[in-house]
């Protein structure tokens, strides 16, 4: 794990880099990181819109994390700008998690084990959430910040361009870093994501009155009256998941998140690089902003997942067989 330094505030950004090494056997990440990161890998928010999903996520964690220690064929790099990698080799991708995750999902959900063995991949913990800078300040999560930890990591790499995947939160930091830094991104994949978001949104994925019940009685209080709102007991992966967050730079986040403004239309139509939009069709919210942003951009891919909530979207069947696809049709 390294860490890079946001130049506006000094926030301190934790980002893996593993490049690829061929043939050579995977060496995998340090136990001590890995154990520490499940704490983080299920998903509170996808729980919320699919029940079983926060154990599958854990379960698949778990699984890959094996996996990884066989046969990723990647390596963490130590060196600020990364490993020397050939010149012919395929572009970096950078993998952005959503709202109360941390990169840990990505291992979970299959990406680094598709990604890793032909190209280097970075994953960052967005601030607020997994080991990264957790300020209190609802300022502090302007989502100018957020843009700027990523260009931070993307420095400490030496990285000029990448690939860039988010989802969720990861997917809305993605088309403000698509409309700020065009030029240091090779393409754009967005996951189940949005341009913005808007008033009310943690309301109607939790509960009526969520970010105050966050702020009033910290994460055990916020558990307590979500099981009150649904009636059926928090099940204990999600509820683990929810608990290793940091409740005051949680709430403040969510309320910073809340009036922030959308990402102009304007500025949409003006992308430059290819853009491929991934969106459940069980996802009725992050459907209609695919369906809008291919309006805007009608270069734009579209692929619906059948049956997908927004739970399902990053690791249903069809997700990553579109995305490699899309990857090896626009490699640079």
């Amino acid at each position: 794990m390294e860490f890079a330094t946001n130049p506006q505030d000094g926030a301190r950004i934790a980002y893996r880099h593993l490049v690829p090494t061929g043939a050579h056997p995977g060496v995998p990440d340090g136990g001590d990181a890995r154990a520490a990161e499940m704490a983080h890998g299920a998903d509170p928010v996808d729980a919320a819109h699919s029940p079983g999903a926060a154990d599958s996520a854990h379960a698949a964690n778990a699984a890959d994390a094996a996996h990884s220690a066989r046969s990723a064929h990647a390596v963490d790099s130590a060196h600020p700008a990364g490993a020397a990698i050939a010149a012919d080799a395929a572009l970096p991708i950078v993998l952005v998690h959503g709202t109360a995750l941390s990169q840990a999902i990505w291992r979970g959900f299959g990406y680094l084990k598709a990604f890793a063995p032909t190209r280097a991949v970075v994953t960052l913990d967005l601030r607020g959430h997994g080991r990264s800078a957790k300020p209190h300040d609802a300022a502090a999560y302007d989502m100018g910040r957020f843009v700027d930890d990523v260009v931070a990591v993307l420095d400490a790499l030496g990285i000029a361009r990448a690939h860039y995947l988010g989802y969720s939160l990861g997917a809305r930091v993605g088309f403000s870093l698509s409309a700020s830094h065009p030029d240091r991104l090779a393409s754009f994949i967005s996951v189940a994501g949005a341009p913005g978001t808007g008033a009310g949104t943690f309301d109607r994925v939790f509960f009526d009155g969520s970010i105050s019940a966050l702020e009033r009685g910290g994460m055990e209080g916020f558990l307590a009256e979500w099981q009150r709102a649904t009636g059926s007991p928090v099940d204990p992966i999600t509820r683990t998941a929810f608990l290793a967050n940091d409740a005051p730079a949680l709430a403040a986040y969510m309320r910073e998140t809340e009036r922030q403004a959308t990402v102009p239309d304007e500025a949409i139509r003006a992308f430059p690089m290819p853009l491929l939009l991934l969106a459940g069709t069980r996802d009725r919210p992050r459907l209609r902003a695919a369906e809008h942003v291919q309006a805007l951009f009608p270069a734009a891919e579209l692929t619906l997942l059948d049956g997908a909530t927004h739970a399902d979207t990053p690791r249903h069947p069809g997700a990553l067989p579109a995305i490699t696809d899309f990857l090896a049709r626009h490699p640079a």
